[in-house]
């Protein structure tokens, strides 16, 4: 199984466990944070959630071997991108968080970083663009100067800067991102779920509209790309192992 859960009294950890492929996403893995995902929301047992990957990784977003769709009914992309929540959930980041592994972590309420991770937006060295939200997310989440050079540049964020913009909650030695996960998770079921939900409702309602001219922009940068010599060279490059050669067009 490439998606593990274990409760841990009112909290649901959700690990991503496919190391051998850095905890890329493929349609198992998706259904299986996108069933998990439906549990924490439809359990009123439990009040918050952390998804997070292994030791080593967190998840380098796409499996692009796949060719598939990766969207579920509730939860969209990968099973989280999408998804109306209610129950909060924190990502705890060890290794590196890339393409749309980091477009997850932006997905969550809160994110715990251990001083391996790396966060980085490498879809335009491949010919693509950012699909599941970082055009939008990361420009909220992070100095909008910031967010375009990781968008345009596949540079990647050191977790320490990552603190100091504000991405991050708290940076942690490594190996113990998930212990400061769950502290924060318990901390969070101090409070009244009713509160809290009601608290994840009005913030999500308040960037609604933004959400929306952010996916109609995203469709449009996806659609003009699908037929350019670049997408192609990025992805063939990719597989091939090799520096692509961009053509522009």
């Amino acid at each position: 199984m490439s998606v593990v859960e274990e409760r841990q009294g009112r909290v649901l950890v959700i690990h991503i466990e496919r190391e051998a492929k850095r905890n890329a996403i493929d349609r198992a893995t998706a259904e299986g944070i996108d069933a998990a995902l439906n549990q924490l929301e439809d359990d009123p047992a439990l009040w918050a959630g952390i998804l997070t990957g292994t030791d080593h990784v967190f998840s380098a977003g796409t499996d692009l071997s796949e060719g598939v769709s990766l969207r579920t009914g509730r939860g969209g992309e990968y099973g989280v991108i999408r998804r109306e929540r209610r129950t909060p959930l924190i990502a705890a980041v060890e290794g590196l968080a890339l393409g749309g592994g980091f477009e997850i972590a932006l997905a969550c309420d809160a994110i715990i970083a251990s001083r391996t991770a790396r966060f980085g937006l490498p879809e335009t060295r491949r010919g693509l663009v950012a699909t599941s939200g970082a055009l939008f997310r990361a420009t909220r989440a992070l100095p909008t100067n910031i967010a375009r050079e990781l968008l345009i540049s596949g540079r990647y964020l050191e977790p320490e800067r990552a603190y100091q913009l504000g991405l991050v909650n708290e940076v942690t030695e490594s190996g113990c991102a998930l212990e400061k996960a769950l502290a924060l998770a318990e901390d969070i079921c101090l409070s009244s779920p009713h509160a809290v939900g009601e608290t994840l409702r009005a913030l999500r309602a308040m960037t609604a509209a933004g959400d929306d001219r952010g996916w109609h922009a995203t469709d449009q940068a996806v659609e003009a790309l699908l037929a350019s010599d670049d997408m192609h060279e990025g992805i063939s490059a990719f597989f091939d192992k090799r520096t692509p050669e961009w053509r522009g067009c």
